[in-house]
Formats: C-alpha cells, structure tokens, sequence
C-alpha cells in the first residue's frame, strides 16, 4: 500500500504515526512545500520544495493536511483527511464546532460542562481535540463508546468532509482565510459543510444574530431533517443583563462566566445549546461547568496592570470581527494593537467601531499597517500611528506610552501573525513578555 502524506504540520505529523501503526508495512512519502522539515521519521521519504504537491500520484490513500486545499493536489482521487477518519471511526458521539470565532470558547465551555455532568462517571471521559490544538488521531484509539468528544473544526478540515457530527455547532461566520479560500462563498461553504451529512435525531446549533448564515443553515436544516436549536432564543438559551438562561430555566448569573464581553455571552449560549439534552437538562452542570471555565491563552486575557494600565492578550483575533468583539467588551479608553499578516480582509466598519468607541489611539503593526490604517481613517478621525517596529518590546512601550491609568491597552491584531511571529501564540507571548518588563 501507498500512503501520501501531504503538509507536514501537527496535523501530517499525527498521520504519519497512525497510518504507520495502522500499516506498518505501507509505503509511506511525506510532501511538504518547505525546503526541509525538523523531526522527521527516520528513513522516511520526504518530497520537498514549492512543487511537491505537484508531484502526488499514484498513491493508494492521499491524506490531506487542513491548510492544504484539496484542488492544489496533483492526484486527485483517493483523497483523506485525519476529519473524516475520525468521523467514521468515532465510537462516540461527537460535538463538532466550527465558525469564525469563539468555536475555541466554545468547546471548552462543551467540555467543562460535560466533565461536571460526568463528575461522578470516571469511567466516561470527555475528549476536547481538533483545531483546538489536539490532533484528532492521536486520541482515536482511547475513545471509548460511553465517552464524548468535542471537536473544533476549521474551515480547513471541513473542506471535503463527507460526515457529519451528532451535533453540529455554528457560532459566528465572518470573512476569514480569504487568501487561502476562493471567496467567501467558498470559506461559507466550507464551513456549513459540518451539517450537510446530518439527519433525523440530530441537532444543529446555530448563531441566528448572523442573519446571512442563520438563513442558510435553515435550508440545509430543512433538508436533513435534523433538530435545529438557534441561539439566543426566547425558548432557547439566552439572556439579559443579569443572567443566563435556557428557556424560562435561570442557570446562573451572568457575573458567573469568567469572560468578558458579550461574544462570551454567545458563546456560552451555543454550549448551553449543544450540552442541555445530552445532559438531561442538567442545569447545575451547565452553571457549574460555565463557572469553571477560566478562558483560554491569548483569548482576551488579562496579562497585567502596570500604573492602573490594564493590559489584555487578544492574540487570536484574526479577524477585524474579532477585534470589535474585543473593542465592545470594555467601556474604558482604549489603545488597540492592531495589524499583521494580511489574509484578505476589509477593514472598513472596524473604523466606524472604533470612532464610536473611546478610542485613545491605534497602533498599526505589522505588514498590512498601511491598509488597516488607511481603512480605518476613512471611518474615523481618532489618531492611528503607524510603527515600522517588528520588537514587540516597542511596540507595547508605545502603547503604554499613550495610554492613562484608567485606560485598557488590547493587542487583538484582526490579523494574521506569520509577517512577525511563528503563530499567533508566538505573538501573544511575546506581548505578555514585553508587558511584563515594561
């Protein structure tokens, strides 16, 4: 047997070990576009250069990498993914999330609240994997059929998915990796992808405050018959200035969940969705795992207060959606880091937010500086400055520079990391560092 792996990230490099142990005897040639790879199997075929996937033929199984679109592969049948192995081979239910932001939140809120519905299970264990940094097919094989699994799934892993999950949740779609996608039709496409394959018994949550992509959820929902749960809902999860519901259910005060912002809010709504049935309505779970949950690194974080400057980590923020997020979670005055890799999006309407917004100032960074800067004077005239600067250190000594006590400084770039940074975590770091020295 011939087994291609193509891209050689986390991804490829957790398909390397189960399609070896799985076929021990297989042949097995690694491609990746780099001109050489770190920590490669020993005596491994390796296909390198900027035509490798080019070269992919003849091959009886071709196992996609999630960042590389299945068109730019010469072989073009026989393709596979780690997504679709594991969602024929999961003898658990799953809990699949996708969207453009809060997916990450979200399933760890899923999975906070099923650890506590399961407190007193030990024998049941709640897997939390995928994009979320936990490749799927390294745990395959310690799922059990009473466990849960809850899996974040890009746009990138849903591309040509074949399957979908028992529940499917959408959080919020906007704009993104349209440098890599087609268009955005296409990355919507992608996306929805995780709820063409359902049917009757199963469950479709969905964000419908994102009117665009509530209304075609819809028509699929329509079609494969599956429940739908649209949140916020009267009848559904929701809630209002002082707490958290599920119907007329009071679950816990809004003051409970450690995260700020009303995104959060929504994102907690979608967990209280995809976990109240299989829970059994279980409503001191769901507050419970609400409560617990501390937040992710690099999610609106707070990092530090240096002479009554709060400093908050927003690394994630790849979208100019996610930074308005952050932006309307604080009443305060702000400095907002902004800028990066660019991945082909518009700028305008974050200006408008921002004039609207007690906006002290904005740093553009990055290699997009001067499109984000120049999109968003057309909406505002509160001051953006432009830094040449790749030091982090720099570039957080300015902001608290033009920062007052009082004031929030928020690093949330609506961008891409890789013109500065190894990854947005790399970014995030880095920022915590430079804030930690000031």
């Amino acid at each position: 047997m011939k087994i291609a792996i193509v891209g050689y990230g986390v991804e490829g490099r957790s398909n390397y070990r189960y399609y070896r142990a799985k076929y021990p005897e297989a042949e097995i040639v690694i491609f990746d576009e780099r001109a050489q790879l770190d920590d490669t199997p020993e005596g491994a075929q390796l296909v390198l250069g900027s035509r490798a996937f080019a070269q992919v033929k003849g091959f009886d199984l071709v196992l996609r990498s999630p960042s590389v679109a299945p068109d730019r592969i010469k072989q073009t049948d026989h393709h596979w993914s780690a997504t679709r192995e594991f969602l024929r081979r999961s003898p658990a239910p799953i809990i699949g999330v996708t969207g453009s932001k809060g997916k990450g939140t979200t399933c760890s809120l899923i999975a906070s609240i099923l650890r506590q519905h399961l407190a007193d299970r030990p024998e049941r264990h709640v897997h939390l994997l995928g994009n979320i940094g936990v490749p799927a097919l390294d745990v395959l094989p310690s799922v059990g059929e009473d466990d849960i699994v809850v899996y974040e799934l890009s746009s990138f892993q849903l591309w040509d998915c074949t399957q979908s999950p028992t529940i499917a949740v959408v959080t919020m779609i906007e704009p993104d990796h349209l440098n890599v996608h087609r268009d955005y039709r296409d990355y919507v496409q992608a996306k929805l992808h995780i709820l063409d394959y359902q049917h009757d018994g199963d469950t479709a949550v969905y964000n419908q405050s994102d009117s665009e992509s509530a209304e075609l959820i819809g028509h699929i929902v329509a079609s494969t018959q599956a429940d739908d749960l649209p949140y916020p809902y009267r009848k559904g999860a929701h809630f209002d200035e002082q707490y958290l519901y599920m119907g007329e259910t009071k679950l816990c005060p809004v003051g409970q969940l450690q995260l700020p912002g009303r995104h959060n809010l929504l994102n907690a709504c979608a967990a209280i969705s995809a976990t109240w049935e299989i829970t059994d309505h279980d409503s001191e779970a769901v507050a419970k795992g609400l409560g617990a949950f501390e937040g992710l690194p690099h999610r609106l974080k707070l990092v530090n207060e240096v002479d009554e400057v709060k400093f908050y980590d927003d690394s994630i923020a790849t979208t100019p959606g996610s930074a308005i997020a952050a932006i309307r979670s604080f009443t305060q005055p702000k400095v907002l880091i902004v800028g990066g890799s660019d991945k082909g999006a518009n700028y305008h309407g974050l200006g408008k937010v921002i004039d609207q917004s007690d906006m002290r100032a904005v740093l553009a960074i990055g290699a997009n500086r001067a499109k984000v800067a120049e999109q968003i004077m057309d909406e505002t005239s509160r001051p953006v400055v432009m830094l040449p600067t790749t030091k982090m250190a720099e570039i957080v000594r300015t902001a608290y520079d033009l920062a007052r006590p009082g004031d929030v400084v928020i690093l949330s770039p609506a961008a891409a990391s890789f013109d500065m940074f190894k990854s947005y975590a790399d970014r995030g770091e880095q920022f915590i560092k430079a804030v930690d020295e000031l």
